[in-house]
């Protein structure tokens, strides 16, 4: 299979390029940033240079490459340490999530791919219902905090888009492990070891994690299987705040987290309370039954220690 992967030296792209081509499949590469090609030559893909807000351009770029498949991978996200300024920090995300995502749709139907794999996110779902895992047909909640609307709002457009054109949308779970911001140097990391990752109130918000190679082995499950509709591609565990991020901070080599009250976080933002104790954790179950897909990291336990040991391989000794 050919695949035209969008994003491809964003964290995902960079482990599944290795994973596509040991399947025996070939893989042409998106960037925006002419200096990222040889980054993707390297990885064994064949790079193009073009923005996913250029309709023009990407129908284009798809078309000259003929893909049997188009895989949906582009963010602009430079950071997410400060939960304040989501809304500012996903701005050109969300316009990925719709311009971006109606432009690889046109490209993928003028050279005739029929299949499509869009990005989502299962990291704070919302929802009326009582539960701590949401499948994929629970009701999401209608009408989030202000600071995260519009990029549900983007989100929604891309799973919809997606599904519409007869493709797959996988709403991820929240990504650590190498090359992401939850991972040894990398932004969350650092925010964790300066404590400025407290548990809100009763930390009783779940949240869903997958280990970045885990979500590159679902998006090429989902690519072979000639998967359709959503999936959530999480690990096998959601946990509350106030369970996981002790084991994050001890795994990153910092102190016990802070608690701090639910009103202190609201004059912050009341997505920041809302994140850190109402949101739902996401459901696993169809991916694995449908597609046989096992994470290899079933929990974020055993991948959070791995982290740990990967911390203490890179700390200098000092004698």
């Amino acid at each position: 299979m050919h695949i035209f992967l969008t994003g491809a030296t964003g964290a995902i792209g960079r482990s599944f390029i290795p994973q596509a081509i040991e399947h025996g499949h070939t893989v042409t590469g998106t960037t925006r940033t002419p200096q990222k090609a040889a980054e993707l030559e390297a990885l064994g893909a064949t790079p193009v240079v073009v923005n996913g807000l250029d309709r023009d351009g990407m129908i284009a770029a798809i078309t000259a490459a003929e893909p049997d498949a188009v895989v949906h991978e582009m963010t602009a996200l430079s950071g997410l340490a400060d939960p304040r300024k989501v809304d500012k920090v996903f701005a050109e995300t969300n316009r990925l999530r719709t311009e971006g995502t109606d432009n690889l749709i046109a490209g993928a139907r003028a050279a005739g791919a029929e299949r499509i794999v869009v990005q989502s996110f299962a990291g704070w779902l919302m929802s009326p219902l009582h539960k701590k895992a949401l499948s994929e047909d629970d009701p999401l909640e209608a009408n989030p905090p202000k600071q995260l609307r519009t990029s549900q709002d983007a989100m929604r457009h891309a799973e919809r888009a997606a599904i519409e054109a007869g493709g797959v949308a996988l709403r991820y779970g929240g990504f650590y492990g190498p090359g992401t911001g939850l991972a040894p140097g990398g932004d969350q990391w650092q925010a964790v070891q300066a404590r400025k990752f407290p548990v809100v109130g009763n930390g009783a918000g779940v949240w869903s994690f997958i280990h970045i190679d885990d979500a590159a082995s679902a998006t090429l499950a989902a690519l072979e299987q000639d998967a359709r509709g959503l999936f959530h591609v999480t690990d096998d565990e959601p946990a509350a705040v106030r369970d996981f991020l002790p084991v994050l901070a001890q795994a990153a080599g910092a102190p016990a987290p802070r608690h701090v009250p639910r009103w202190i976080a609201r004059l912050m933002g009341e997505h920041i309370a809302v994140m850190m104790t109402d949101v739902h954790g996401a459901s696993n179950a169809k991916i694995k039954a449908q597609l046989g897909w096992e994470p290899r990291w079933p929990t974020w336990r055993e991948g959070f220690s791995a982290l740990a040991t990967r911390r203490a391989a890179a700390t200098p000794v000092r004698g």
